[in-house]
């Protein structure tokens, strides 16, 4: 694993603000893993903020999709997507109103009564996926094929420039922890650990003092990366590997991040949808980069004029961390479900990327987390001997770009291998 300049400082002692209330907001009807979302509105219907916009009948992979504002429909079209390029959305213009749909909270003595099966339909109700990046639907990852026996709370927050998650740590632990107990009561798990990196001080204390009178193991990791791998997490925590082709259930493990956790807690505990998430918007480009709770479906736009003036012109804006995030072409695109952040790069925060050829260095071999040879895969691809690629363990990547990062001629080796898992996936 490797060690990064961190670049956290600029918004890890901020805490977490709500961002102002757009004049419109574009939903993607997409916003997880598995099938899009059929809309249940119409263009001129009147919308709160935690109104159904869009389901699905049909028994698949999918999680429900609510307005983030009150207002009207204005739109239903294909526009940008953080992910995709471009995707349906439903486009909604403010009524300056703020109203909200009732959500009706649940007491403690109403969510000792629930079962299993119930919490699960509250969080898929409530459109809750996986908030780390992978945008898993959430009640399904509370329904593991195997058992399981340990829980792992993904707190490690590996990418530079993200806080959002620390910021919630540090700001609701207390629900975290509730939300940890939904998680146990759906999997039967009986062994706990939150797993935080060294360099979140508050987040370690804050939990430490919740911890004494609980079974929950508090895990302080070094501060590597990837460290917040699913895979890499579990090796650190519990000192099981995931073997090659399955997943963490396998090894008796299941991990959730903890802005899942959180979402789950608002879920069942106040009976809200997933219709805003906490977001770090950063880089060195913004005067006034912070910690924000945005509504889903604010745009880039919006989200830079509010972190803004600018102090330099962006040479790049990320979705994500700039190790494993998406580059953006629109300040059009909306905040997703799994938007844990927007960074603006400027020119000098950008590597240069003029490639030269492979020397053999060995370098991306020494950092691959999942101990691919990401030189080998590349030149596969570059030869398009996509039987090759496969064997040499491309659809193992993880994605994490440490290999890139680290290649001394700047050649895109993650690219190529994002690249491979297309042509072999056909």
């Amino acid at each position: 694993m490797l060690k990064l300049h961190e670049e956290k400082e600029l918004t890890a002692h901020l805490a977490i603000r709500p961002a102002k209330i757009p004049e419109k907001v574009s939903i993607p009807l997409i916003q997880h893993l598995g099938k899009i979302c059929q809309p249940v509105v119409k263009v001129g219907d009147e919308v709160k903020a935690g109104t159904l916009i869009a389901t699905l009948e049909e028994k698949v992979v999918f999680a429900p999709i609510h307005s983030s504002i009150s207002g009207k429909v204005s739109a239903i079209d294909d526009l940008p997507h953080p992910l995709l390029g471009r995707a349906k959305a439903v486009v909604i213009t403010s009524d300056g109103l703020n109203r909200k749909e009732e959500f009706k909270p649940n007491s403690q003595e109403v969510i000792k009564q629930l079962t299993p099966h119930d919490i699960r339909k509250i969080i898929f109700d409530s459109g809750v996926v996986g908030m780390g990046g992978a945008s898993f639907p959430a009640h399904i990852k509370l329904s593991p094929p195997k058992h399981l026996d340990s829980v792992i709370l993904n707190g490690a927050e590996c990418e530079p420039y993200l806080t959002a998650d620390n910021r919630l740590m540090i700001e609701k632990a207390r629900e975290i922890i509730l939300g940890i107990g939904l998680v146990v009561k759906c999997t039967g798990a009986r062994n706990v650990y939150i797993a935080i990196e060294d360099n979140k001080p508050e987040a370690i204390s804050g939990f430490e003092k919740l911890l004494p009178d609980s079974e929950y193991k508090l895990k302080v990791l070094r501060s590597e990366y990837p460290q917040g791998g699913e895979k890499q997490l579990i090796k650190s925590v519990l000192g099981r590997e995931v073997p090659p082709g399955k997943l963490p259930f396998d090894v008796g493990a299941i991990v959730h991040n903890v802005a899942t956790v959180y979402a789950m807690y608002e879920a069942v505990y106040s009976g809200k949808p997933l219709y805003e998430r906490a977001v770090t918007v950063a880089g060195d480009c913004l005067e006034n980069p912070g910690n924000l709770l945005v509504r889903i479906g604010t745009s880039v736009k919006d989200l830079m004029d509010e972190c803004g003036p600018l102090r330099k012109e962006p040479q790049r804006i990320v979705f994500g961390g700039p190790m494993m995030g998406i580059a953006q072409y629109s300040l059009n695109t909306p905040i997703i479900k799994s938007s844990n952040g927007v960074i603006f790069l400027s020119k000098k925060e950008i590597a240069p990327s003029e490639e030269s050829f492979c020397i053999r260095c060995g370098r991306c071999v020494e950092s691959c987390p999942m101990g691919l040879m990401p030189c080998l895969i590349a030149l596969a691809v570059e030869k398009e001997k996509w039987g090759l690629a496969k064997a040499y363990g491309a659809l193992e990547c993880m994605e994490c770009g440490a290999c890139s990062y680290v290649c001394p001629q700047r050649r895109s080796i993650v690219q190529a291998i994002k690249y491979a898992k297309l042509k072999i996936a056909k």
